[in-house]
């Protein structure tokens, strides 16, 4: 098929998906047209595997926001008013992401280097969303730093059925990621696998260390956390293979 038809159906899709997400208030407006901009860009810049997970990773994180919305909103958890995501929160998840595909499209970038930082980005972004979303059903929430019990949602706290959601979500993105964007199978998605997951332990250190004393902010520990997942990642891959 021809590219630019191919960029068109993406296009489109990214705006549809964008005018319903937006209807079933998972993002607000200006969230709403930040997504059309990260789906606009990947559409351009990367291929059809990397629009394609980001847009599975999109589709799933809004799923997990809004289950037991209801619940959530008593405990005064969701985002915003109904659970809706604004401008910051997308662009804090997708800035990784999009900055890496940015960088492979205008420079000799290793496609295999680009495909495990990339992976490895947006397997943190689903595990922290997840955690945060199903580990707030949990009762039994921790702080990561100390074990000891703590309030479900407290930036820091840690819950089983959180770590365990998020497990199989970065494990999902990684396996499912690899075979879309190479067409086959290598075991070289354990890096973003395993990169994923400490990407989500880092942002969970990071919200007890730095967000909870005002130093940083939730995106700021969000796009953070990733890169340096990423950087780890492909740095793994350099040194080992």
């Amino acid at each position: 098929m021809d590219p630019h038809i191919i960029v068109m159906i993406e296009v489109i899709i990214t705006a549809i998906l964008s005018v319903e997400v937006y209807k079933l208030h998972c993002v607000s407006k200006d969230g709403a047209i930040a997504s059309l901009i990260v789906g606009v860009l990947l559409a351009f810049f990367g291929n059809v595997g990397a629009f394609f997970i980001m847009t599975l990773f999109v589709i799933v994180s809004f799923f997990a926001t809004m289950r037991d919305i209801d619940r959530k909103i008593e405990m005064g958890l969701q985002e915003g008013q109904f659970g809706e995501r604004g401008w910051r929160n997308v662009a804090a998840v997708a800035f990784p992401p999009v900055l890496l595909t940015m960088i492979h499209h205008f420079t000799d970038m290793d496609e295999t280097l680009y495909i495990i930082m990339f992976l490895t980005t947006v397997a943190v972004a689903g595990a922290d969303t997840i955690a945060s979303e199903i580990g707030v059903r949990d009762p039994k929430t921790y702080m990561i730093t100390t074990l000891k019990p703590t309030s479900p949602g407290t930036n820091g706290g840690v819950s089983k059925l959180g770590t365990i959601a998020s497990l199989i979500v970065s494990f999902v993105i990684a396996i499912v990621g690899w075979v879309v964007m190479t067409s086959g199978i290598d075991l070289l998605f354990l890096i973003p696998f395993a990169f994923g997951m400490f990407g989500n332990i880092l942002d969970s250190l990071f919200g007890e260390w730095f967000e909870n004393k005002g130093w940083i902010s939730k995106f700021t520990n969000n796009w953070t956390t990733e890169l340096i997942a990423g950087l780890l990642a492909g740095g793994t891959y350099l040194l080992f293979f």
